[in-house]
């Protein structure tokens, strides 16, 4: 099983043969770009597989399993995206990346009693290949209704003020750590905190201006595809160097960008939008961060 790996294929080969004679694991299936027709695996995409064992437990503390299917450069557990479980991510000799996402196998059995949840709905959705089903329960997943819910959904009025205020809100907290020279937080701020609100905010402009029928993907993925062209260009200039002056124009830019979008969106949805305090907030964050603009 470690002869040299050129491709994902004979990679995916071995995983089969290895859990095949793996007792504890029950079943295993492919997600993302190498089951998908729509934005397929290129030279560029990883490998990303569920598995699905009797106890998550030893999967997840020791990591010599994974070197029964190839021989290993690195490897190490996280946190799926989700929060919800983990993977174990796996960079095997040649460069090939695999992230083995860890599920215990009782979660199918609840998925078949209960139905699927929407999120697992749209993972199924764009494509998946069933590897291991020894008990039958991904066979009998596979067969069950997907609900028909999008994955994102019009915010309520208090969800969608509540991002608005946490952005502004950010943008004053941001302004101040950079004035005292805390470039670390200051960046994090900038580049963190409010870049993540304002990917919230670029998914629903896009639902609220385009409707649901477009897909807004997860995580930002395929942005530049989906997103309002306007803010596309713009975000060129969103981001910033480790560098006072920089982060103050970056910091700049994006609230320029987070104030067109979330308008607009308050428009198409007849929503409030804080404008008053926004622009008060907005004219004490230039107050502070004066002399790193003028210099």
């Amino acid at each position: 099983m470690h002869d040299d790996l050129p491709t994902y294929e004979r990679l995916t080969e071995n995983f089969v043969t290895w859990a095949t004679h793996e007792p504890d694991l029950r079943a295993a299936v492919i997600i993302g770009s190498r089951a998908r027709t729509d934005h397929p695996a290129d030279q560029w995409s990883d490998l990303d597989i569920l598995v699905f064992v009797a106890d998550v437990e030893p999967y997840v503390t020791h990591g010599g399993w994974a070197e029964q299917i190839a021989p290993v450069w690195l490897n190490f557990v996280e946190r799926t995206p989700d929060g919800a479980a983990w993977e174990r991510r796996v960079l095997y000799a040649g460069g090939l990346d695999v992230d083995f996402a860890l599920n215990p196998v009782a979660w199918l059995s609840a998925i078949i009693a209960n139905g699927i949840p929407r999120d697992m709905a749209d993972v199924m959705r764009r494509g998946y290949r069933i590897l291991v089903d020894k008990d039958g329960l991904l066979g009998q997943v596979s067969r069950m209704p997907l609900p028909h819910t999008p994955l994102l959904q019009q915010p309520a009025q208090d969800e969608y003020l509540n991002a608005v205020h946490d952005f502004w809100y950010h943008t004053l907290w941001t302004a101040r750590h950079l004035r005292r020279g805390e470039l670390w937080w200051a960046k994090s701020g900038c580049d963190g905190r409010l870049k993540a609100l304002l990917h919230q905010l670029l998914e629903w402009h896009t639902l609220a201006t385009r409707g649901p029928a477009v897909d807004t993907w997860m995580r930002g993925r395929f942005l530049e595809e989906w997103a309002d062209p306007r803010a596309v260009i713009e975000l060129r200039g969103c981001f910033a160097h480790y560098d006072a002056q920089d982060i103050a124009r970056a910091l700049l830019a994006t609230m320029d960008t987070f104030r067109w979008l979330a308008l607009q969106t308050a428009a198409a949805w007849q929503y409030s939008y804080p404008e008053a305090a926004e622009q008060a907030i907005s004219r004490l964050v230039l107050e502070t961060i004066a002399p790193l603009t003028s210099a």
